[in-house]
């Protein structure tokens, strides 16, 4: 590396690093009052970061803010490949993965027609019904980085964020009853409350209430969901591409290299090479990465943007997600 390429390198972290500690500052103390009072930790890094909107302006801090959204954003949806095994979805057969497969395709057809009836873009319809059919904040996180620019994309992601957090908490109390009520065995709870509840750590917390192998099942089932985050982004990344690049730039990737890297790491893991402290280190640092980019979102929003979207979107993600559930159902009383 020659001295230049140094020079700019540094030139470019310190620009950089002003942003990137607000964002990180702001997801420490999400964290910490997530671990306190129990509610989703991407709830509280969006609406901090809402808190510190200010810093986003023409400051010294908004580079580093936009590079922590985009880049650090696409590192963590990377390492979430880290998290899945071909092992894990062998284990509990054809039948299970058939039915996610089906849930999510469609659960985001459904989406984008309900959208498009709505008078939403259909990209909208695909955002909300990829956050909800795959892994939440996770997933509108990675589809919104392979999404085409749009002037309202941020503030639709911020808001698809918040509505699925929200939701997921509140089926982390109620699936599980439902679950009780509808007679479920262990093994069919876990595949109800892994297929419908949005979150990973919902998904672990419910199934882990009801039993051990209800648990056990609903993590497998939800990590199978997860799984499906990478056609739905190659579908997104062809969108894309066929809407073609903007004025003064390249034509985006078929497939975005942080797709890319969530396949190798997934395969890398199915072969038992990685080690399980290698395993809980990159699922932490998915974990930090993620919300450090969803801090910075959130400082680049303005609460009265979120304000201004209306009941029609709300109804739309509490739709899917009661789509979703009764789908799931219907599923396993037909012997899914």
């Amino acid at each position: 590396m020659t001295a230049t390429a140094i020079a700019a390198l540094g030139s470019r972290s310190r620009t950089l690093m002003p942003g990137f500690i607000a964002s990180a500052t702001v997801a420490a103390a999400a964290t910490f009052l997530s671990e306190h009072y129990g509610a989703p930790v991407m709830l509280f890094a969006l609406l901090l970061g809402m808190a510190m909107n200010f810093l986003s302006g023409d400051g010294v801090c908004k580079p580093g803010i936009e590079f922590t959204a985009r880049e650090v954003l696409r590192v963590g949806v990377a390492l979430l490949g880290i998290r899945i095994t071909l092992e894990q979805i062998a284990a509990l057969g054809w039948q299970p993965v058939a039915m996610v497969v089906a849930l999510v395709v469609v659960t985001i057809l459904v989406s984008i027609v309900a959208a498009r009836a709505m008078g939403f873009n259909t990209l909208f319809g695909l955002l909300t019904g990829g956050a909800t059919a795959i892994c939440g904040a996770s997933a509108a996180l990675a589809l919104a980085a392979a999404l085409p620019s749009h002037e309202k994309k941020e503030r639709a992601t911020l808001f698809t964020v918040i509505g699925v957090s929200a939701l997921s908490t509140v089926a982390m109390i109620l699936y599980p009853m439902i679950a009780q009520a509808f007679g479920l065995t262990p093994l069919q709870a876990g595949l109800f409350l892994g297929g419908t509840i949005h979150d990973v750590a919902q998904v672990v917390g419910a199934g882990y209430s009801m039993s051990h192998e209800t648990g056990d099942s609903a993590t497998v089932v939800k990590l199978m969901r997860v799984a499906m985050l990478l056609p739905v982004i190659l579908c997104a990344a062809m969108i894309t591409r066929a809407r073609g690049a903007e004025p003064g730039t390249k034509r985006p990737p078929l497939l975005p290299w942080f797709a890319v890297g969530f396949v190798v790491l997934a395969a890398t893991n199915s072969t038992g090479l990685i080690p399980q402290v290698v395993q809980d280190a990159g699922n932490s640092l998915s974990r930090w990465c993620l919300v450090i980019a969803i801090s910075a979102l959130g400082m680049k929003t303005q609460l009265k943007e979120l304000a201004s979207v209306g009941i029609k979107p709300i109804l739309l993600m509490v739709g899917e997600t009661a789509f979703l559930a009764a789908l799931v159902l219907g599923m396993l009383h037909w012997g899914f």
